[in-house]
C-alpha cells in the first residue's frame, strides 16, 4: 500500500529538519524538505549559503540533528530564515533529491525518553475502563505526571515494531485468581501523542521556568507509543508501566520547528490551582494540532479516531520545566511524549483501550474484520496538520506494522 503524498505539509512556511541518505547520499546527514524534494543541507554550508550565520563547519555532515538542536535559537532562527530565502529559488541537482529517493532516519539521538500523561480525558477513559473509577491521579492538575521510558527502543517511523513476549494475567483461566503466564503479548495497542524534542540543554540543578522553556525546545513529532496492554496490567502494581512499554516507541523523522508553529498558538488550558511558580505557562500556550490515526489492513485503510493538541491540560514547556525542577538535567535530543491525545468523544480517543474499552466492545474495519487490539500484520498511520490542511505546516507520517512475535 504506497504512503499518501504529503507535499502540502512542507511548505515554504514549514521547514523541518530531518537525517537522510540515498545512493547519491550514502552516509545519514542533515536535511531538510520543501514539498516532495529533500534539501542536503551540508551540501548547502560547503556552498557559502550559510557563510554569515556563526556555527561550526561541517555541522549538518553529523549524522543526528544534536550538533544543530543545541545551537541557541537565534542561530536556528537565522538558518530557517536563510532556507526560507535560498528556496525560492531552484537549487543545483546535487544539493536535492526526492523524497522517493531517500531513506529517513532517526532524526536526534535520544539520551532520555519521558512519557507523560497530559490528556484528562484519557486518564478519566482509562480509569473508568481498567478500575471502574474515572477520578484523576490526585496530582494531576497540580503538575504533569509521567514516567521514564526506554530510550533505546526509540525508532523512526517506518520501522517494524515485534510484538514482546512477556508475563501477564491469564483471562482464560476459570478459577478467580488469573495465574500469571509467560507468552506473546495479546493485547498490542497504539498511543497517539506529540513529542517534544529538547534542544539546547539544561545543566544540572539549574532548573526550568515553563515561560522561558521554549529556548530549550528544539521542535516537535507525532510519536506512537506501542503498548502491551496486558503485560502493562500485570506489572503496573505497584510500580508502574516497564516492559509493557519499553518494546517499541515510534516518531516521525521530521521534526517540527516552533518556529513553524509559532503563527498557530492558541490558547491552553487554564489551570483551575494555583501552580508551582516554574509551571506557569504563558496563556497562549497550545498549538491549533490536528491528529488523525488510521488502521491498515487487507489493503484498506481505516479512520479510527481524530484528535487534537487542545484536548491536552499541560504543554511541552511544562513537562520540560517539571523534569528539570528536581534539579535533574536536561539533555539534547531528550525526548518528552505528551501521553495520549484523547478528546471527549469516542471518535477522539487516542488508543485501542479506550475506544474498545479494553476489547469488550470490538471495533469493525473497512476490510470487514473486527479489533480488540491490535493483529500481527496490521499497520498503524499517524499523520498531523498545523491550523488546517492548507495551512502547509504538517507533520507527514508516524507508520509502524506489527509483526509477530519472535519464536521463544
Amino acid at each position: 500500500m504506497s504512503s499518501p503524498d504529503y507535499r502540502t505539509h512542507f511548505s515554504i512556511a514549514n521547514i523541518p529538519f530531518g537525517v537522510a541518505s540515498s545512493e547519491r547520499h550514502p552516509r545519514p546527514q542533515c536535511v531538510t524538505r520543501l514539498e516532495n524534494t529533500v534539501i542536503f543541507l551540508a551540501e548547502l554550508q560547503r556552498s557559502g549559503v550559510f557563510a554569515k550565520i556563526e556555527m561550526p563547519e561541517g555541522i549538518f555532515d553529523k549524522e543526528t540533528l544534536n550538533d544543530f538542536a543545541t545551537l541557541p535559537k537565534l542561530t536556528q532562527r537565522e538558518v530557517r530564515y536563510v532556507l526560507q530565502q535560498a528556496l525560492k529559488d531552484p537549487l543545483p541537482a546535487g544539493f536535492t533529491e526526492d523524497i522517493s529517493a531517500v531513506t529517513l532516519h532517526l532524526p536526534v539521538s535520544v539520551g532520555g525518553f519521558t512519557d507523560f500523561s497530559c490528556s484528562v480525558h484519557h486518564v478519566r477513559n482509562a480509569g473508568r475502563i481498567i478500575i471502574n473509577d474515572e477520578s484523576v491521579p490526585p496530582g494531576f492538575f497540580n503538575f504533569p505526571i509521567g514516567y521514564n521510558g526506554r530510550a533505546s527502543t526509540v525508532y523512526v517511523s517506518g520501522t517494524p515494531i515485534v510484538r514482546p513476549r512477556g508475563h501477564f494475567f491469564d483471562r482464560s483461566a476459570s478459577s478467580e485468581k488469573k495465574p500469571i503466564i509467560y507468552g506473546p503479548s495479546q493485547a498490542i495497542d497504539y498511543e497517539l501523542e506529540i513529542g517534544v524534542v529538547v534542544g539546547k540543554g539544561i545543566p544540572r540543578l539549574e532548573g526550568l521556568n515553563a515561560r522561558e522553556a521554549d529556548e530549550h525546545i528544539f521542535g516537535m513529532v507525532i510519536l506512537n507509543d506501542w503498548s502491551s496492554r496486558d503485560i502493562q496490567g500485570c506489572e503496573m502494581v505497584p510500580l508502574g508501566p516497564m516492559n509493557g512499554k519499553a518494546f517499541g516507541t515510534s516518531i516521525s523523522p521530521w521534526v517540527i520547528t516552533l518556529e513553524a508553529l509559532e503563527p498557530f498558538r492558541i490558547p491552553g488550558p487554564r489551570p483551575g490551582v494555583a501552580l508551582a511558580s516554574h509551571l506557569e505557562d504563558v496563556s497562549r500556550s497550545s498549538y491549533a494540532m490536528d491528529f488523525k490515526v488510521e488502521i491498515l489492513s487487507g489493503g484498506k485503510e481505516t479512520t479510527v479516531s481524530e484528535s487534537n493538541a487542545v484536548n491536552l491540560h499541560w504543554s511541552g514547556r511544562q513537562m520540560a520545566a517539571h523534569l528539570a525542577s528536581t534539579g535533574a538535567d536536561l539533555r539534547t535530543g531528550d525526548l518528552l511524549g505528551t501521553g495520549t491525545v484523547s478528546g471527549p468523544q469516542k471518535a477522539s480517543f487516542g488508543c485501542l483501550l479506550e475506544t474498545t474499552k479494553a476489547g469488550k466492545e470490538p471495533i469493525t474495519l473497512v476490510d470487514g474484520s473486527e479489533r480488540k487490539f491490535l493483529l500481527d500484520g496490521d499497520t498503524v498511520r499517524m499523520t498531523g496538520v498545523v491550523g488546517g490542511a492548507n495551512s502547509g505546516v504538517g507533520f507527514g507520517e508516524c507508520v509502524g506494522q506489527l509483526l509477530p512475535a519472535l519464536d521463544a
